[in-house]
C-alpha cells in the first residue's frame, strides 16, 4: 500500500490572509522567498470534521428526545410507541457514543462553546 503524501494547499491568497489575521498558525515562512504553504494534515482535518457532524447529530438527538418527553408527557403516545422510541433513542445515542470514541473525541468535544451564548448543551 502506498503511503498518502500530506495535502498541501499553494495559494499566495492564504499567505496574505494569515498576514493580515496575525496567526500564521500551521503556514512556515520561508528566508529564500519561496511561496507559503499552508499544510493540512488528514487525521487533524477527519477529527475536525467528525467533531462537527457529532456535535450536529447530538444536538439533534437530544432535540428528539425533548421532543418524545414532551408527546409522553402530553399523553399523545401509545405505549408501544414509547417503547420503539426509547429503544431507538437508547441505540442512536449507543452509535453517536461509539463514533465519538472512534474519532478519539471527549463528550465535552462535542459540547461547543458559542461565546456570548455560552455552552450549546
Amino acid at each position: 500500500m502506498e503511503a498518502v503524501s500530506q495535502a498541501q494547499v499553494k495559494s499566495n491568497a492564504l499567505g496574505d490572509f494569515a498576514a493580515i489575521m496575525g496567526s500564521g498558525v500551521g503556514i512556515p515562512s520561508s528566508e529564500e522567498g519561496e511561496k507559503r504553504r499552508l499544510n493540512l494534515d488528514q487525521d487533524s482535518v477527519k477529527n475536525g470534521l467528525g467533531q462537527l457532524v457529532l456535535t450536529v447529530v447530538k444536538l439533534l438527538h437530544e432535540l428528539l428526545e425533548r421532543q418524545v418527553i414532551r408527546r409522553m408527557e402530553a399523553g399523545s403516545l401509545t405505549d408501544p410507541q414509547i417503547e420503539r422510541l426509547g429503544v431507538t433513542l437508547m441505540m442512536q445515542a449507543q452509535e453517536i457514543d461509539r463514533l465519538r470514541r472512534e474519532f478519539g473525541l471527549e463528550e465535552e468535544d462535542l459540547n461547543l462553546d458559542l461565546g456570548p451564548l455560552g455552552k450549546l448543551m
